[in-house]
C-alpha cells in the first residue's frame, strides 16, 4: 500500500466522519476573519448546530463579490506575518480574487496535487514537463511542487515558445506533461510545422486543465500525442488544481472530501439537486488556515456522477465542468454555453483546431457567428465542398443550441492564438 492509499480508498463512513471534525474546525477558525466574524453571526449559526457534514446547509454561501469587498485582508484568520504566499484568479469574469497560504497551507495543497496526479498514473521517476503559466496563476506552481512532491524530474518550462517545449520534451525524454487542452491542440501544429511526429516522443501521460473542455477535445489531443489525457479540476479560491481529479477509468473527477465538502445546487433556487442533476458546485475547504472559504459559489455547473467508480475509490466524482452561470449566452430567449458548440465542432473531422462565438447585432436583433477553423486538406477551392460543410455545420449546431448561427470556414491557423486560457467568445453587441 502506497503512502496515499489509506485516504484514497477510505470508505464513505470515515470520509463523512473526517469530514464532520474538519467542517467544525474550520467554521472555528474562519470566525477569526473579519469577514466571517460577521457572516456567521448574522446567520445566527453556533457551532453546535454542526453535528455532521450534512449540516453544512445551515451555513451562508460565499460569493467572489465578498473576496473583493474584503479585500485584501479582509478573509484573514491570521496575521498577515504567518502568511508565505500570495495567488490571485486569473480573472476569468470579472477582476482578480485574492487568497493567502501558509507553509502548512502549502504542504497540504502539494500533498493534495501529489495524490492527484499519483492516482492518474504518474509515479517517481517520472519526467515531468509543467507548460503552465506561473506567477500568480495557481496551476503553475501548484502543479509543480505536488510533482517535486511525488518524486518526478520536474521542469519549469512555463507558458508559450512552443519550439523550446518541443526541444525540452525530446532532449529530456519527458513521459509526463501538464498543459492547457487549448495550448495542446495549438502545439500540435507547431509539431506538424517543424515536421516532428508528436507521437515518436516519450510522452504517456499528459494532465489538462485550467479551461473548460469537451470529451471530443480530450480525445484529438490523445490521437495527436498517442497518450493517456487526464482531466482535473482545480480554482484559485481553493488552492487551484488538486480539487479533483482523473482516475485511470477516466469516467469522472474524483473530489477529495476530505479535503473539500463539496454541494452541487440550483443555480437559482440554491436547492441542492439529485445526484446525475446538472447544478452550480459549492465548495468548503476543510483543510486551509490561513484563509479558510465556506460554501463558495464557484459559478461552475456540473454534476455528481452516480454510483462506485470501478477504480474502487469512494470520494465522490464530478463531470467535467459544462460551462459556467455567468458564462451563459442568452441569445433568442434561448440559454447556450460555449462548450455546446465546441462538442458539436470537435466532433466534425474536418474542423481544425481553433474556432471563435461571436455576438452580435444587427439592427435590432442580436445573432451569433461562428468562425470555425478548417483542416488544410478539406480548405479546398471548391466552393461546393466548403459550402456542403458550412451548411452540416449549421444544421448540426441548429439541432444543439436550438438556434441558427451564422458559420465563417476561415484557414488553420488564421484565428487568434493564446498560449494560455483559449478566447472562445467575443461579445460585439455594444460596440
Amino acid at each position: 500500500m502506497n503512502c496515499f492509499d489509506q485516504v484514497e480508498f477510505a470508505d464513505r463512513s470515515e470520509i463523512e466522519r473526517i469530514q464532520a471534525i474538519r467542517l467544525k474546525n474550520t467554521v472555528y477558525q474562519a470566525t477569526a476573519s473579519r469577514f466571517y466574524r460577521g457572516s456567521l453571526a448574522m446567520a445566527g449559526v453556533k457551532l453546535s448546530d454542526l453535528a455532521g457534514h450534512e449540516d453544512i446547509k445551515k451555513l451562508p454561501f460565499t460569493t467572489k463579490e465578498d473576496l473583493r469587498n474584503n479585500y485584501p485582508y479582509g478573509f484573514l484568520t491570521m496575521p498577515v506575518e504567518e502568511m508565505v504566499r500570495l495567488h490571485a484568479s486569473s480573472g476569468t469574469t470579472g477582476s482578480a480574487t485574492v487568497v493567502f497560504h501558509t507553509q502548512n497551507d502549502l504542504n497540504s495543497w502539494a500533498d493534495l496535487v501529489a495524490r492527484s496526479m499519483h492516482m492518474a498514473g504518474v509515479r517517481q521517476g517520472d519526467v515531468f514537463q509543467n507548460m503552465s503559466g506561473y506567477g500568480l496563476f495557481t496551476g503553475g506552481l501548484g502543479i509543480h511542487y505536488g510533482a517535486e512532491r511525488l518524486g518526478c524530474l520536474t521542469i519549469p518550462a512555463g507558458a508559450g515558445n512552443s519550439k523550446r517545449q518541443i526541444k525540452m520534451l525530446k532532449d529530456f525524454k519527458v513521459t509526463v506533461a501538464h498543459i492547457i487542452p487549448s495550448y495542446a491542440l495549438h502545439l500540435s501544429s507547431v509539431f506538424k510545422n517543424i515536421g516532428v511526429d508528436p507521437k515518436s516522443l516519450y510522452l504517456r501521460v499528459m494532465l489538462i486543465g485550467a479551461e473548460p473542455h469537451s470529451s471530443e477535445i480530450r480525445q484529438r489531443i490523445e490521437d495527436i500525442y498517442g497518450v493517456k489525457a487526464f482531466n482535473s479540476y482545480g480554482l484559485s479560491e481553493m488552492n487551484g488544481p488538486g480539487v479533483a481529479f482523473e482516475c485511470r477509468e477516466q469516467s469522472g473527477m474524483h473530489l477529495w472530501e476530505d479535503a473539500y465538502l463539496a454541494e452541487i445546487v440550483h443555480p437559482e433556487t440554491l436547492e441542492p439537486v439529485p445526484d446525475g442533476e446538472v447544478g452550480e458546485l459549492i465548495l468548503t475547504t476543510l483543510c486551509r488556515e490561513g484563509m479558510p472559504v465556506i460554501r463558495y459559489r464557484t459559478r461552475d455547473l456540473t454534476r455528481f456522477i452516480p454510483g462506485v467508480c470501478p477504480c474502487g475509490r469512494n470520494h465522490r466524482r464530478i463531470d467535467r465542468i459544462t460551462g459556467r452561470t455567468d458564462d451563459m449566452i442568452v441569445l433568442k430567449g434561448v440559454n447556450i454555453y460555449p462548450m455546446q458548440v465546441e462538442k458539436i465542432l470537435m466532433s466534425i473531422p474536418e474542423v481544425g483546431q481553433n474556432y471563435l462565438i461571436e455576438l452580435e447585432r444587427e439592427g435590432f436583433l442580436d445573432q451569433m457567428r461562428v468562425k470555425v477553423e478548417i483542416r488544410d486538406e478539406y480548405f479546398v477551392e471548391d466552393m461546393r465542398t466548403l459550402q456542403a460543410l458550412q451548411k452540416k455545420i449549421t444544421t448540426l449546431l441548429r439541432e444543439e443550441i436550438l438556434i441558427t448561427a451564422k458559420v465563417d470556414l476561415v484557414e488553420h491557423d488564421s484565428l487568434p492564438k493564446n498560449d494560455g486560457k483559449a478566447l472562445r467568445v467575443v461579445d460585439k453587441r455594444s460596440q
